[in-house]
């Protein structure tokens, strides 16, 4: 079996832009990708879980969202540095049309990306961790049953006093949480 590190796209790996709607405006938060390099050294599959209700709302297209993945995971591979999956939500439970108007087990708080992403690649999720600046990414972690820590860059600082349950660590950014995990 396989150990994972799933992690938030935007604020934990990126600036969150708000709705990200072309690659152009990808910027990356420092040490992002050097964490990511630590992780795929360490053998860590590393997976992006990421909400994308931009896409239910109408304000970014599939095509373009998944044209948006392939320049991200473009430019990490352009350092050295691989994204083994990336898994996103493109629902919203009160907002959009269908399909993308419902409640389902993918959005986070729920843990469905991760447990696709578990069967995808055999991955133990009692080795794993979900990384997020958000309190839905603590939660879909602790659902999950990996272990979970909460970045303050993005919205984390502000989001830490909405959890409902504690992640096991803090950290100031990914950087800082992979060093924590792979130490």
């Amino acid at each position: 079996m396989n150990k994972a590190v799933f992690m938030d796209r935007d604020g934990t790996i990126i600036e969150d832009v708000g709705y990200l709607n072309h690659p152009s405006n990808i910027q990356f938060i420092p040490g992002s990708i050097e964490a990511i390099k630590k992780l795929n050294a360490a053998g860590y599959k590393v997976i992006i879980i990421t909400n994308q209700a931009g896409v239910a709302r109408g304000l970014v297209s599939e095509d373009m969202l998944q044209t948006i993945d392939k320049a991200l995971h473009k430019w990490i591979l352009a350092s050295h540095a691989h994204l083994d999956g990336i898994y996103y939500c493109p629902h919203h439970p009160e907002h959009g049309h269908y399909p993308y108007r419902q409640a389902c087990e993918c959005r986070k708080p729920h843990p469905g990306l991760i447990k696709r992403a578990q069967r995808d690649f055999d991955i133990d999720l009692s080795q794993s961790y979900m990384i997020g600046d958000k309190a839905t990414d603590i939660e879909a972690g602790r659902r999950a049953g990996v272990k979970t820590t909460m970045v303050l860059s993005g919205r984390g600082s502000e989001e830490k006093n909405h959890l409902k349950h504690p992640p096991n660590q803090f950290a100031e950014n990914l950087l800082e949480a992979v060093n924590l995990i792979i130490q």
